[in-house]
């Protein structure tokens, strides 16, 4: 009979042995609420973990966690140093100690991270929990456990999201209030009241529903007055139902409701500032929109600075631009403003042969190109730090609504990121000046200024309001006593064209209807900045 032991040579697999583990090993402690710390306390936490670690003659290579205040970037900072130091600490590591399991991670991804340790050789384990994961059956037991966790954690966010919404549907606020808002408590009862931010936005929309001034000039007059915004933070300011006494929130499914915190506008002046009030309380509609007199409220009296509305002179029929500023007595015939406007228009005219125009285009770009060099990597990491801090601004309200963080903490966190969005959002406007096409941009601008003038002319209402907005982003002034016509900015594109115009047509430089000499623009246009503060003043 052959012996079997020569054919050993083709055996498979390897001879399995019971693996000896290492006594290396780190503690994770970890409280999610102030109430947890007070009630499970790192210091018993930690306790429990070291006479585990004593008693089985483990070595303790370090320890991580925090209070709940480890929350405060919605990171947790403490855990993912953790999982950095056991994967590439030099002395092997065996075991991450916890209180229990719970401690670890209540998240859905904590059994997928559990056996990714696992294959390292690191065993999650709990000393309050005793499993032997060394089997199939104790590493199910401690699935289980994570499942616990997270379905607990499900329940939570439930109850709490039922909780919230039960608020907003009787008018409550259940989180921090918007820019403008305190929330106080008096005898026990908790209201939203305006504060002195507040008493400054309302000033902000009756700019805007009386005066229609732009976004930009409303900014600047608050920053005026000490509240410093961004153009985008105005915007959704204007468009937040919760200051004309209602509430607008993911949870409400599409509804609005009224709410009990203290109005900052009336409703009649919220829905006028967006543009979609039809009628007014008395049943007569508001007409703002008359051909005749297009530079309304664009146009602001040179003496006192207020913007000029338009009348009818009814036995003439003759409309008037005027200045309600009492004593100020700003009083222009419309026709006689709108032909000085025209005039000034045709300042901006090209009027040039399509060589000539082909060689403003190559030169437009490629000055635009030497102004905005570097723009473009700028915009892209201040676009990367906002899409971070969104992500940051999410899982903070995520862990609000789960109950992991108090409200003390969030208000706190979430004025702050509010903030550090609004600053990157102002920066973000700002680098992304130039256009993805510049190419595109700048052939559009040579269309509208072929005959801006006439296009002006010919458009409707809204036509012309845009034309106007487009060349004199902050309007012009008008000064009665020298008769004269002013702006303090013109759109840069439309500046350089008609510069470079008159530098091929060899006339006299300037716009002489603004009291603009080029000189001081040839030397901006030369070095890096692209805006002029003051023009013709």
């Amino acid at each position: 009979m052959i012996e079997i032991s020569p054919f050993d040579t083709f055996a498979k697999g390897t001879i399995t042995s019971s693996k000896v583990r290492g006594t290396n090993c780190v503690i994770y402690t970890r409280v999610s609420s102030r109430e947890q710390a007070d009630n499970l306390s790192l210091g018993t936490q930690l306790k429990g973990c070291n006479q585990y670690a004593e008693r089985l003659k483990y070595k303790v290579l370090a320890q991580f966690g925090g209070t709940y205040e480890s929350a405060e970037n919605d990171e947790r900072k403490e855990f993912i140093a953790m999982l950095a130091f056991v994967k590439k600490a030099k002395e092997k590591v065996s075991y991450i100690l916890v209180y229990s399991l719970e401690r670890f991670s209540r998240n859905d991804n904590s059994i997928w991270l559990s056996g990714e340790l696992r294959k390292l050789g690191i065993e999650i384990v709990s000393v309050t929990q005793p499993i032997d994961t060394s089997s199939a059956s104790g590493q199910m037991q401690q699935k289980m456990l994570f499942l616990f966790g997270e379905f607990d954690n499900q329940l939570r966010k439930q109850k709490c999201t039922a909780g919230i919404k039960e608020m907003l549907m009787r008018g409550d606020w259940p989180t921090a209030a918007p820019l403008g808002f305190d929330i106080v408590r008096s005898n026990g009862v908790r209201k939203i009241i305006v504060n002195q931010k507040g008493k400054l936005l309302r000033h902000a929309f009756e700019w805007k529903s009386q005066y229609n001034l732009s976004n930009e000039a409303i900014r600047e007059k608050l920053g005026e007055k000490g509240l410093k915004l961004n153009h985008q933070r105005i915007s959704e300011i204007f468009r937040n139902p919760f200051y004309c006494g209602l509430m607008a929130h993911n949870m409400l499914e599409g509804r609005v409701v009224d709410g009990n915190q203290e109005k900052l506008v009336s409703k009649a002046t919220f829905l006028k500032v967006n543009g979609i009030l039809d009628q007014n309380a008395h049943g007569y509609s508001l007409k703002e929109e008359n051909d005749a007199i297009p530079l309304k409220r664009f146009t602001k009296c040179a003496e006192c600075g207020k913007p000029l509305t338009g009348y009818l002179m009814r036995k003439k029929n003759i409309h008037y631009y005027k200045c309600k500023t009492r004593g100020c007595n700003t009083n222009k015939n419309a026709k006689s403003l709108n032909e000085t406007f025209h005039n000034l228009l045709n300042s901006f005219t090209l009027n040039l042969d399509q060589d000539f125009l082909h060689l403003i285009r190559q030169q437009a770009v490629t000055t635009f190109n030497q102004l905005f060099k570097g723009d473009e990597e700028a915009y892209v990491s201040l676009a990367n730090q906002y899409n971070e801090l969104k992500k940051k601004i999410d899982r903070l309200e995520e862990r609000y609504v789960e109950e992991e963080i108090n409200s003390d903490l969030y208000n706190k966190y979430s004025e702050k990121y509010l903030s550090e969005k609004g600053e990157l959002e102002d920066k973000i406007m700002k680098a992304s000046k130039k256009s993805s096409n510049l190419g595109n941009c700048i052939d559009i601008s040579l269309e509208i200024a072929s005959e801006i003038g006439k296009k002006w002319v010919l458009s409707d209402y809204v036509g012309k309001q845009k034309i106007q907005t487009l060349v004199f982003p902050d309007g012009i002034t008008f000064s009665k006593k020298k008769e004269e016509v002013r702006t303090p900015r013109i759109n840069f594109v439309f500046l350089y064209l008609a510069y470079l115009q008159q530098l091929i047509g060899n006339k006299k430089s300037g716009i002489p209807e603004l009291n603009l000499d080029f000189a001081a623009f040839a030397c901006l246009v030369a070095g890096s900045r692209i805006e002029l503060p003051t023009l013709g003043l």
